[in-house]
């Protein structure tokens, strides 16, 4: 029996060593055969190394250069935890305890985060500062890392946000500058290709690719981050506290068509973009559309006066605040009899100014309109600029010439106006409004630079320069725009209060103010503008917009160091010089 078991055994073990052999010879046959390709495939891109290697995101400067930086990256650090370990070992209270105050989470939040099982990489928190790292980094939790991440920042947190924008967490732009210039910010990513060993270290001399990131193009803007300044504090005075819906102003080189400050409220924190609604990340200086009301009085007298159909010391008959036309009466504010072309406009009167453009006529009304900019995006270089409304004359109804000669019925962005009355101060001349000064790689090269680009020429120099002593005229005694006066300094500019459009006719309690205005009216240099909308303690242009007007200009001229003209500069009513 001993010897038939023997036998068994001996005969079972041959079987298991030839079984051996057979699998063996099979798994050489099937290398040899090449059915194992799979399975070197799966080696090969274990033992391979390829690795994208993140730039860094250019840098937005202001005019002044590296001084101002606007726009930054700021290395931070993302927490992960390798939530498996920590629930395996059962340091899920632990670890909640001790981290949760750290990266202002709740426990009861945190736990449930780290309780997940198989989760070898959970993250916890994005973008963490340095000084809570390493407090972190102190405790020595079990089971928490640490990823690199560059996170853009912004230092004047809400101060340009509408011109700067921001960028996603995918970081593309998303709007303004960032958005625009996207192109020339992002930079070019790197690439590394190696092996690696059986530690999965990197085996150096096998490097097959090795391209360094190369970072992205640096923006400098037209904007002066102290004049932003100023606009900002004087526009958040009219805003703050419920004081209106909106507020909105530009500063713009009359010369040049550079944009030194453009500010909007309500605003938001662009270091916090998630939290901002829509109304806040909106730019009301170009994405805003308003009715400007006696603002547009300049763009239609200039027309008048081009076509030579009258000169300053014209009469004309107002009607005694009155007039009936095509079966629709038409008020001025305050009741004139006889008013010279040159008063019509100081005194604003809307009248006067229809009148006037009833002499132009649909078409040529329309054309210098168009010509001054009124209907079409301007083209400057940000996101979200609106063309405004502007109907083709076959539109227009029989009041339509009297009524948008006085700015109903027609409805254009604040940089549309302040444009059209930079053309005026430019001696007739239109130049593209612009905020992107250059773009420099990072080799210092010039990748880009913007030089000022004439639009056009609406009127005759004769004309403007008639414009601007006319508009001078507005700010004098007597005029609406008294309150837009600049201390030693001739203020040329007009105001405007227009009642808001609603269903079926216009209100009669929301109203939007502006001034729109240039200085020094002998030799203009910049041009300035501000929008008021529905302010609650006033609604005339020249009360709400006329004095920050006269702050943010008065603060630029000295800023910029443009000295007043020291000859006298009036005109009398005939409007001779």
């Amino acid at each position: 029996m001993s010897d038939s078991r023997n036998t068994w055994r001996y005969v079972a073990v041959a079987l298991v060593l030839l079984l051996a052999w057979v699998g063996l010879g099979c798994k050489l046959v099937t290398l040899h055969l090449g059915y194992a390709e799979p399975f070197r495939e799966r080696l090969e891109r274990h033992r391979n190394l390829e690795k994208k290697i993140a730039s860094g995101r250019g840098r937005i400067f202001d005019r002044k250069g590296r001084e101002n930086a606007l726009a930054i990256d700021l290395p931070l650090k993302n927490v992960i935890a390798d939530a498996h370990s920590i629930t395996t070992n059962g340091q899920i209270a632990a670890v909640a305890e001790r981290l949760a105050p750290l990266i202002n989470m709740s426990r009861a939040e945190l736990a449930v985060r780290l309780n997940r099982p198989g989760r070898r990489y959970e993250p916890i928190k994005r973008y963490v500062e340095e000084d809570v790292v390493r407090r972190i980094q102190a405790l020595r939790l079990p089971g928490i890392f640490f990823s690199d991440v560059m996170v853009r920042h912004y230092p004047q947190n809400d101060s340009m946000c509408h011109v700067l924008g921001f960028v996603n967490h995918e970081g593309v732009g998303s709007s303004g500058i960032e958005q625009v210039m996207n192109r020339h910010l992002v930079g070019r990513m790197g690439r590394l290709e190696s092996k690696l060993d059986g530690a999965r270290r990197e085996m150096y001399d096998r490097r097959t690719e090795d391209v360094a990131p190369v970072n992205g193009a640096d923006v400098y803007l037209t904007i002066d981050q102290h004049l932003q300044y100023a606009a900002e504090r004087s526009i958040d005075r009219i805003y703050s506290g419920g004081k209106a819906k909106g507020a909105w102003t530009i500063i713009q080189s009359v010369k040049t068509g550079e944009i030194l400050a453009m500010a909007s409220r309500p605003s938001f924190n662009l270091n916090e973009f998630t939290r901002a609604t829509e109304q806040q990340r909106l730019n009301r200086a170009i994405g805003t559309v308003y009715e400007p009301g006696s603002t547009m009085k300049a763009l239609t007298l200039a027309g008048v006066l081009n076509e030579g159909l009258v000169s300053p010391s014209d009469r004309v008959f107002c009607e005694n605040g009155a007039w009936l036309h095509s079966g629709r009466i038409l008020n001025d504010t305050h009741p004139y009899g006889e008013l010279t072309v040159a008063d019509v406009l100081k005194k604003s009167s809307n009248i006067g100014t229809a009148k006037m453009a009833l002499m132009l006529g649909n078409k040529r009304l329309a054309h210098y309109l168009a010509d001054f900019g009124v209907g079409a995006r301007s083209g400057i270089d940000l996101p979200g600029e609106e063309a405004g409304i502007f109907h083709p004359v076959k539109d227009w109804s029989g009041v339509s010439c009297s009524r948008i000669a006085i700015g109903q019925g027609v409805a254009v962005t604040a940089l549309q106006m302040l444009d059209a009355y930079c053309t005026i101060a430019n001696d007739g001349v239109r130049m593209r409004p612009h905020v992107v000064r250059r773009v420099v790689g990072p080799d210092g090269a010039v990748l880009y630079e913007q030089k000022p680009q004439e639009l056009g020429r609406p009127i005759k120099r004769e004309t403007a320069l008639l414009m601007q002593k006319l508009l001078a005229r507005v700010t004098e005694d007597g005029g609406t725009g008294v309150k837009g006066r600049v201390a030693g300094y001739t203020v040329a500019g007009k105001t405007g209060t227009a009642q808001k459009a609603v269903a079926g006719g216009y209100s009669s309690t929301a109203y939007v103010a502006s001034f729109v205005g240039f200085l020094p009216a002998e030799r203009p240099e910049i041009g300035v503008i501000v929008v008021v909308d529905e302010p609650q303690s006033s609604h005339m242009g020249g009360v709400v917009a006329a004095p920050a007007f006269s702050e943010i200009a008065g603060l630029a001229v000295r800023y910029l160091d443009i000295e007043p003209f020291k000859q006298e500069y009036q005109m009398a009513a005939n409007g001779r010089r």
